[in-house]
């Protein structure tokens, strides 16, 4: 054991103060010398930026012990399936036999459950996605990312499973955990679609009503049901939502009075209409006014595709729309790759089609960038964006521009990157789709009135960077359409 000490630490030839090993920690490969350093992260003595690299080292430090322990454990599963009797190696019968999860409930003191999932995931790991588990170990990813690899792959054959793995090898680094499951819901669309198709109908004969008691008088009920029904639901709810007045209270409790009013009482808001935006083979140039198009237009081949609603638009929100954007190549039948449900995340083909030919929907043509996918005028003197840019901006974003932010585009305020110049148009930042972000209100409040926080715009590659007050910059790229 190494007692860290100033002396300790100038003998490893590394950094000296505190903060100057939180940084250096922060992306180092972790292992057993940069361990021992740890205790000199003392929170007493680094600053505020010293504190976030800490974190950082700390963080990579524990996916390197979680990797160790996952093969430890799968040693010890592996070690338990050797001494079971040949009659019981089956999958089903072993469960009986094997006691491993026992043993190690009483050891880590988890439940039963939670050590078999350990135990389930540390075996997956080491014997199926060894990439991913020594991704673990350098502290490139956390364990809950390593965890939704087993999960979503583990309806796939191993060799596709591989495929999906090797898909997303480069990019998991550089994800939230939630960004890594749609990533690989995605990939596992792509890598087996008529696997995925059968899964859909499959689970789709399990729909049920889901009621389930809460505290305080309070009760949790919905559905379990195919995700473009859901979302037609929403939809329907929001815009019934919008006919109610305020009377105190807010979006979210209107929401919910006008989900109990149209159970209730029945009552029609209109039905909702379906917008597929179809992108097909990349091609530069500007965005396609929406129009009005014929509820099935016969497909062209040219390469250009774009969005399919059944209603006008207005301010660039519609009053209940359910959004697909799905490649050219997939409407016609061509491609079995994964369509885009917005508010949900990556669909099948098949789901996009149904809902593509459904009656009343209208196709538009939204034009991509060929290298970075990112959605390809305006008025840029007005403060306020019109209809075509405020479509444009939430079509293209998709999502709040901040790092690790879910928030839906059309549920966020477009900002200026730029500040707009109120006394003086012309000299400001202008609103236009280059200097304009969605961001949800919290990190619109954050941007504006945080004086240490800032955020430039690439216009060519469409990323945004984060300057946080500790002087960290934090990247969030664009929503690529041919992914």
């Amino acid at each position: 054991m190494i007692d860290v000490t100033e002396e300790t630490t100038s003998e490893l030839n590394g950094p000296g103060t505190p903060d100057e090993w939180a940084a250096y920690l922060a992306t180092a490969a972790p292992g057993p010398e940069t361990a021992a350093v740890l205790p000199v992260l003392d929170a007493e003595k680094l600053s505020r930026t010293g504190r976030i690299d800490a974190l950082k080292a700390l963080e990579r430090h524990t996916g390197w012990i979680q990797a160790h322990q996952a093969q430890i454990l799968a040693a010890l599963e592996a070690e338990a399936e050797a001494e079971l009797p040949a009659a019981v190696r089956e999958r089903d019968a072993e469960a009986a036999w094997n006691f491993t999860c026992e043993e190690v409930a009483c050891a880590l003191k988890l439940s039963g459950t939670t050590a078999a999932k350990r135990l389930e995931v540390a075996r997956e790991l080491d014997r199926q996605y060894p990439t991913t588990l020594g991704m673990l170990e350098r502290g490139e990813i956390c364990y809950m990312q390593a965890v939704a690899v087993t999960e979503a792959c583990a309806v796939l054959d191993p060799e596709v499973a591989g495929q999906v793995e090797a898909a997303l090898v480069e990019k998991m680094p550089g994800m939230a955990t939630g960004q890594t499951r749609r990533a690989l819901a995605r990939e596992i669309l792509r890598a087996d679609p008529h696997g995925a198709e059968q899964r859909h109908q499959a689970r789709k004969r399990e729909r049920q009503m889901v009621h389930y008691p809460k505290d305080d008088g309070m009760a949790l009920w919905g559905a379990t049901l195919p995700a473009e029904q859901a979302a037609a639901m929403n939809a329907a709810v929001d815009a019934h939502a919008a006919t109610l007045p305020d009377e105190g209270r807010t979006l979210e409790q209107k929401r919910v009075d006008a989900l109990v009013d149209l159970v209730l009482n029945r009552t029609d808001p209109g039905a909702a209409t379906a917008s597929v935006q179809a992108s097909g083979e990349p091609v530069l140039g500007e965005p396609t006014p929406s129009g009005s198009a014929p509820s099935r237009p016969v497909p062209d081949r040219s390469g250009l595709g774009g969005p399919i609603t059944s209603g006008p638009t207005t301010g660039g929100r519609s009053a209940a729309v359910v959004q697909v954007t799905v490649p050219l190549d997939v409407l016609i039948g061509d491609s079995d790759d994964p369509a885009q449900l917005k508010g949900y995340g990556p669909i099948t083909a098949g789901q996009a089609r149904r809902i593509a030919f459904a009656k009343g929907t209208v196709w538009h043509r939204l034009i991509i960038e060929p290298k970075t996918g990112m959605l390809i005028k305006t008025d840029p003197t007005t403060y306020k964006p019109t209809a075509e840019t405020e479509r444009h901006v939430i079509a293209r974003d998709a999502y709040c521009t901040f790092p690790t932010c879910r928030m839906p585009a059309r549920r966020c305020d477009l900002d200026h990157v730029e500040p707009f110049n109120h006394h003086d148009p012309a000299a400001g930042g202008q609103t236009v789709p280059e200097n304009l972000g969605a961001l949800c209100r919290r990190h619109h409040r954050m941007k504006t009135h945080h004086p240490d926080w800032s955020v430039k715009r690439d216009s060519r590659t469409g990323t945004t960077t984060w300057t946080a007050p500790t002087g960290h910059r934090y990247t969030n790229r664009p929503h690529d359409y041919r992914h």
